[in-house]
């Protein structure tokens, strides 16, 4: 394993730097903070402006849902693999990491990481994909987790965040990698929501996002960082010995914890002092590379992966009608009502919200509750609904013994 360091020449302009108090002329101030409703939420000496914002997000009724939400491993019993919330505190560490050598606002950093996956289904990249065709055939709208993080940290409970770090959640999407990220600014909430219904209503808006600060770019291209080298670690302990990948070395290695130094050493060397991130063009090409070669090895490798899909897509299917059916019917004996509705209107009667849930439309509500689910709630719950149906068959821990 080769774990490169930045060149002397870029390692000494930090440390000039640093002795004289340089400031970073393209962080983030909290001055600048943008919410909805300016009225409260005021910073303080000992709760700045973007700590709120993450102090609001770990405690947001959702976010003890990550800790059994997969990411990519789904049908295994082991607790070694990686849940949504490990991830998230990865992205967190490694982008606070870079933002603290470029000069970045921390804090910030830590707020979009910490929602930008709040809102992901259960059972991963795979659920959102049945969850937004479902959505899509009732609508013609789509589904997407960081569009529906957006909306569970600012529509379902009114956090009021900051536009910057709404914004930063909107546009973390890491399935789009980029050479360069070069912040594009959102003048206001006017703008930010006409963006955001875009999104809802069209499936090419999702593809251009760009973060409104360059804290938000580190969030975004760290999230990459984040889980294609730990990925690669998982597969190593779910795969059977002869199903193990062989994967080819590139320019920042090929393990996780190399790959994550190199791409960060890579990108700090190339961001100093710039209004914009950038890999250099060896890095660029790996990055890319790794995430074509985890696809073909890992996410699109049944032998490997193991997946259950079929099965999962057809829970999907039933629990979306039979919901969507309660809820037009008014039957309030449905869980829908009495494990969802009446769960978030408990909690909305804390934030400043003026729409009663139970009045918004009945498929938004279905959306809601589903993406909402862990993935052993999401099983519980067919279970109790489907008890002859298909349902989810985990690989144990003890195969084979």
């Amino acid at each position: 394993m080769v774990y490169r360091k930045l060149t002397d020449t870029v390692a000494r302009r930090i440390e000039r730097d640093r002795d004289q108090g340089w400031v970073n002329p393209w962080r983030a101030i909290d001055s600048m903070v943008l919410r909805r409703d300016c009225s409260h939420d005021r910073p303080s000496l000992w709760r700045p402006a973007f700590v709120r914002d993450a102090e609001k997000i770990l405690n947001s009724p959702y976010y003890n849902r990550l800790s059994d939400k997969t990411q990519v491993f789904s049908f295994f019993k082991n607790d070694d693999l990686t849940r949504r919330s490990l991830h998230v505190q990865l992205v967190s560490r490694i982008a606070r990491s870079i933002g603290s050598v470029l000069g970045l606002n921390n804090d910030l950093i830590e707020s979009i990481a910490l929602g930008h996956d709040i809102g992901h289904t259960p059972f991963g990249h795979a659920g959102e994909r049945f969850l937004s065709a479902l959505y899509h055939a009732h609508t013609g709208c789509y589904f997407d987790h960081n569009v529906h993080s957006v909306r569970v940290l600012d529509g379902i409970f009114r956090h009021n965040l900051s536009l910057q770090t709404l914004s930063g959640i909107l546009c973390h999407n890491g399935e789009f990698e980029q050479q360069e990220y070069h912040p594009r600014p959102v003048e206001g909430f006017e703008e930010f929501d006409v963006l955001l219904q875009r999104c809802r209503t069209h499936e090419a808006p999702i593809k251009s996002l760009v973060p409104s600060t360059l804290e938000g770019c580190v969030v975004r291209i760290c999230d990459m960082i984040a889980y294609v080298g730990k990925d690669r670690q998982d597969v190593e302990r779910a795969a059977e010995k002869d199903t193990v990948p062989t994967f080819e070395a590139t320019e920042v290695g090929v393990h996780n914890a190399e790959i994550i130094n190199n791409l960060a050493v890579d990108l700090i060397e190339n961001s100093y002092g710039k209004d914009h991130l950038m890999l250099s063009e060896g890095a660029f090409v790996a990055l890319r590379g790794i995430k074509q070669e985890n696809y073909q090895l890992i996410y699109d490798n049944e032998r490997v992966n193991q997946t259950n899909e079929d099965v999962v897509k057809g829970m999907f299917g039933r629990l979306y009608e039979q919901l969507r059916a309660d809820l037009l019917a008014g039957d309030e004996r449905s869980y829908v009502f009495r494990h969802h509705v009446s769960f978030v209107e408990q909690r909305r009667n804390r934030y400043r919200e003026t729409q009663p849930y139970r009045d918004e439309q009945p498929d938004q509500v279905v959306i809601d509750y589903l993406a909402s689910m862990t993935d052993d709630y999401f099983v519980d719950l067919h279970t109790r609904l489907f008890p002859h149906e298909a349902t989810v068959s985990y690989i144990p821990y003890f195969k084979g013994e």
